[in-house]
C-alpha cells in the first residue's frame, strides 16, 4: 500500500459519497465518479472506470435507491445494485484492492422482534432489497479484500433523504401523517463515512491482521431506534431555526394507511455487536447524530 493510496469513490455525488470525500481527504488521492461520468448499469463502463483509476481502495457508495420505482424497474435495480458490485469485486480481486460496499436493512423481512444479526436469514420484501442482497452475495462469492456494511435509514446534510424531505415539508405544511409502525435506526452519512475511515485505516495499517481475519459482512448503524413518526417529530423539535419557527403537527398512522408499491419491513433494527467486537467502532446514537447533521445544515445556510 502506497503512502497516499489511490481511492476510487463510486457514487461520489450522493449523500454518503460526499461525506466519504470529506472523511478520506487526508488519507489518499481521491478519484470521484458519479452518475454523470459512469453508467453503473453498463458492465463495460464499470470495468473501464476501475481500470482507468487503478485504485488501491474502492468505496462503493452508489446504488439504485428508488425503492418504489424499483418495483417497476427490476432490471435496472439489479444491474446497479448487484451486477456492478460483482464487477467491482472482480476488479478489486485482480489487483488486490480493498472494496468497501454498503448494503441495507431491507434484505430482511422485518418480522423479528429483536435487532437483526448478520447470520439471520434474509428475506427481502421488495425488489430493492432483493437487488441489494444479490450484490452482497456476489461480492462474497468473489471474495478477496472486502467489507460490506449493512446500514439503515441513511440521512444527512447532503443529497436526497428523509431529513431534507421533512424539513421541506415542515416549511410547506401545517400537519403531516407519518407511519408509526415501522422502526429502525436512522444513521447519518457523516457517521457512516467516519466509521468507514476509521476501519479502513486500521485494516490497511495491519491493525486487524490479514484479510481472512476481517473481510466480511457487518452491520453499521447509529445506536437506538425510533419510528418514522418519532423521527419526524425529533427533526421538527430540533430544527426550529431551519423551519423559521414552524412546528407542524405530526399524526401517527399505520403502514396500511399509507400503501406504497414496495412493502417495507416493520423492524429494521440491526445489531452492531459484530462491528464493535471486530473493529472497536461504535456509531453515535441516532438523535446525537441528528443534532450534528442539523448543526452542519445551519452552518451552511
Amino acid at each position: 500500500m502506497s503512502e497516499r493510496p489511490r481511492i476510487l469513490i463510486v457514487g461520489a455525488g450522493g449523500q454518503v459519497g460526499v461525506e466519504l470525500q470529506r472523511s478520506f481527504a487526508d488519507y489518499g488521492e481521491i478519484i470521484c465518479r458519479d452518475r454523470d461520468t459512469v453508467d453503473l448499469a453498463l458492465p463495460d463502463q464499470v470495468r473501464a472506470m476501475v481500470r482507468d483509476a487503478a485504485p488501491e481502495i474502492i468505496l462503493n457508495a452508489a446504488a439504485y435507491t428508488a425503492v418504489d420505482r424499483a418495483e417497476s424497474a427490476p432490471d435496472v435495480a439489479m444491474a446497479v445494485n448487484a451486477q456492478a458490485p460483482a464487477i467491482l469485486a472482480e476488479e478489486a480481486l485482480c489487483t488486490g484492492a480493498l472494496l468497501v460496499h454498503y448494503s441495507t436493512d431491507y434484505v430482511f423481512d422485518g418480522s423479528k422482534t429483536s435487532p437483526w444479526v448478520e447470520t439471520d436469514k434474509t428475506n427481502p420484501l421488495n425488489v430493492y432489497g432483493a437487488s441489494k442482497l444479490a450484490g452482497e452475495e456476489a461480492i462474497q462469492k468473489v471474495g478477496g479484500k472486502y467489507l460490506i456494511f449493512r446500514t439503515s435509514w441513511v440521512f444527512g446534510p447532503h443529497g436526497q433523504n428523509y431529513l431534507l424531505t421533512m424539513l421541506r415539508l415542515g416549511r410547506e405544511r401545517d400537519s403531516l401523517n407519518i407511519v408509526d409502525d415501522q422502526i429502525g435506526a436512522p444513521t447519518t452519512s457523516i457517521e457512516l463515512a467516519d466509521a468507514t475511515r476509521s476501519i479502513v485505516g486500521g485494516v490497511l495499517g495491519g491493525q486487524f491482521g490479514t484479510a481472512p481475519n476481517w473481510a466480511g459482512l457487518y452491520h453499521m448503524t447509529c445506536s437506538g431506534s425510533v419510528s418514522w413518526c418519532g423521527f419526524a417529530r425529533a427533526i421538527f423539535a430540533r430544527a426550529q431555526a431551519l423551519l423559521d419557527g414552524r412546528m407542524p403537527v405530526v399524526n401517527p398512522i399505520s403502514s396500511t394507511e399509507y400503501p406504497t408499491p414496495a412493502k417495507r419491513p416493520q423492524n429494521s433494527c440491526l445489531s452492531n455487536e459484530k462491528l464493535d467486537a471486530r473493529f472497536a467502532v461504535r456509531l453515535a446514537p441516532w438523535d446525537t447524530a441528528l443534532d450534528e447533521a442539523l448543526r452542519r445544515l445551519a452552518l451552511s445556510r
